[in-house]
């Protein structure tokens, strides 16, 4: 196993990213991690969480969080109150994206994890900001990436990921299918050491079409498409009724399931355990892992906060550091 050093970003301040960070402070996680975060926002929620950590500083002027080191240079512009969102404090969290994803690119990290952040503050900013998987490709220059969220038991990849329902079946052609399948078999064999991975795809329509009696886009675009993987090599089942496919039959001769949209493939895994899941993104020329649940603005500082999915965050990112090795 190699020693693998993270950067993790803190997300919304106002949410319960800073919260989960100070949980998870003191634990012993096997990793080096340097946190993407203001100091000053670190002791104010650390006070308010009734945790005795707060920062320090050494002889040589390094900054640390308990056992986390601090970059600096990532402070906010206004005063942060827990549960209130904050336009002023937006282009520094979208920054922070933009600076780990940079430094993974640079090698200065092997992966990075990144905590929650609130879209529509980053827009209501003026920011363009459709999430962290479109930012992180940006700054990598990677046109198509993929979102698979993953826990113990299951792993769901989408075809289609911040759209608006209506959009999707415009969205759902033959190269972009081919390129995130090609892409979730690669990561699959590269970052997880699955030699042939066996990738179940759902159809688009309810009943994956019903012989186009409710859809085409099975018999026209993806079904086609499949046919050709197929005939690469790749081990595909599909496309199958998204209402049967999460069975336990299906599941149990699949290492990924494929879903065309958003909220086709994510309420199924979110059901099985929320809080314990990543969310990992695929086809990048760096790691990414984050955490599966948004900034829950009315438990920042309550002490409620469940730091789980981030540990899971955490450990994953390790074990595909060292798989890709």
């Amino acid at each position: 196993m190699t020693d693998v050093h993270l950067v993790l970003t803190t997300g919304e301040p106002a949410g319960i990213g800073p919260d989960i960070v100070i949980k998870i402070a003191e634990l012993d996680l096997a990793c080096e991690i340097t946190l993407l975060a203001d100091p000053e926002l670190l002791d104010q929620r650390a006070q308010q969480l009734g945790s005795p950590i707060r920062c320090r500083e050494s002889a040589q002027g390094a900054l640390s969080f308990a056992k986390f080191k601090i970059l600096r240079g990532h402070t906010l512009q206004a005063p942060v109150i827990p549960g209130r969102l904050d336009t002023h404090n937006a282009k520094s969290v979208h920054q922070s994206i933009q600076a780990a994803a940079q430094a993974c690119l640079a090698g200065e990290y092997h992966a990075m994890v990144t905590a929650p952040v609130h879209k529509g503050i980053i827009n209501d900013a003026g920011i363009t900001f459709s999430g962290h998987t479109e930012l992180i490709a940006q700054v990598c220059k990677i046109e198509q990436p993929v979102m698979m969220l993953a826990n113990k038991q299951l792993r769901v990849a989408l075809i289609t990921t911040h759209l608006p329902l209506q959009a999707v079946p415009a969205a759902i052609n033959a190269a972009r299918i081919r390129r995130i399948i090609h892409t979730v078999n690669d990561d699959l064999q590269a970052k997880f050491a699955i030699e042939s991975p066996r990738i179940l795809v759902c159809g688009l329509n309810p009943h994956a079409g019903e012989d186009g009696h409710m859809g085409r886009e099975e018999i026209d675009v993806i079904s086609p498409c499949l046919d050709t993987l197929k005939q690469e090599g790749i081990r595909l089942t599909g496309p199958v009724p998204a209402d049967t496919a999460f069975t336990p039959h299906m599941l149990a001769n699949a290492d990924v399931v494929v879903a065309m949209y958003h909220d086709q493939g994510l309420p199924v895994i979110k059901a099985q355990g929320f809080g314990e899941i990543v969310n990992i993104t695929l086809g990048l020329p760096i790691i990414r892992t984050s955490v599966d649940h948004g900034t829950a603005l009315d438990l920042a500082a309550s002490g409620k906060a469940n730091e789980g999915s981030l540990l899971a965050a955490i450990e994953q990112a390790k074990m595909m550091v060292n798989h890709a090795q």
